[in-house]
């Protein structure tokens, strides 16, 4: 559904970066894997930070605490046991944003795994800011979910959602709620365009996203 924009002046909302995957393609915590200078969640976090109020990652803490504390970040664990997929972390922070106020009633989220999405994504997504509609990133056609700001009113909906196993697709859950898509044009390197939503799965994907890097750096 496509509900008419109602744009909010000077709301910033807080952010937070979905980093508890599972990296099974990569082999190893994709997170952590170097790009350029510095692990990939250090190119996320770098480009979060200025659009944002604050950043949080969800990142899973056990007894012997995080792999993710050493970003010097709060941590937001999943609320719920076992592995849900992206909506769990959507869910521990609609928990954690409504509790704490969060500006408008909106955060953004972000994966750990897509090191150049746009400078202005924050803003744009802004403009579009609707009561209870979530609003979703898109490029060439395809939507981006888990680039969104999220409703934190949605958290009860969430979760009684995600108490029957089988419901663990974003996209059936965003089909239940008003939903905008805003587009963003392909990101232009001396090797060719990129998508600016391009994620990093594989070793792969991880040796193009480095050989885009260095075009830019240049």
């Amino acid at each position: 559904m496509i509900a008419p924009p109602r744009k909010i002046p000077g709301l910033v909302p807080p952010g937070l970066i979905l980093a508890g995957g599972l990296s099974r393609r990569m082999g190893s915590n994709k997170a952590m894997v170097t790009l350029g200078d510095a692990p990939l969640l250090s190119h996320v976090i770098r480009r979060i930070t200025p659009q944002v109020s604050d950043v949080t990652i969800n990142a899973a803490i056990t007894d012997k605490g995080s792999w993710a504390e050493g970003f010097g970040l709060p941590l937001l664990p999943d609320t719920l046991n076992g592995h849900a997929g992206p909506l769990a972390g959507v869910l521990a922070g609609m928990r954690h944003f409504r509790d704490s106020e969060a500006a408008g009633g909106h955060f953004l989220t972000a994966p750990a795994d897509c090191p150049f999405f746009p400078d202005d994504l924050v803003a744009r997504l802004c403009e579009h800011l609707s009561d209870d509609a979530i609003i979703i990133a898109a490029s060439s056609g395809q939507l981006h979910p888990v680039f969104a700001l999220w409703p934190v009113a949605l958290a009860d909906d969430l979760e009684d959602w995600l108490k029957n196993d089988t419901n663990r697709r974003i996209r059936a859950f965003l089909a239940r709620h008003v939903t905008i898509g805003v587009a963003f044009p392909p990101l232009e390197t001396a090797r060719g365009s990129l998508d600016p939503f391009f994620n990093i799965n594989t070793p792969d994907e991880l040796a193009l996203a480095r050989s885009h890097l260095e075009t830019m750096e240049t």
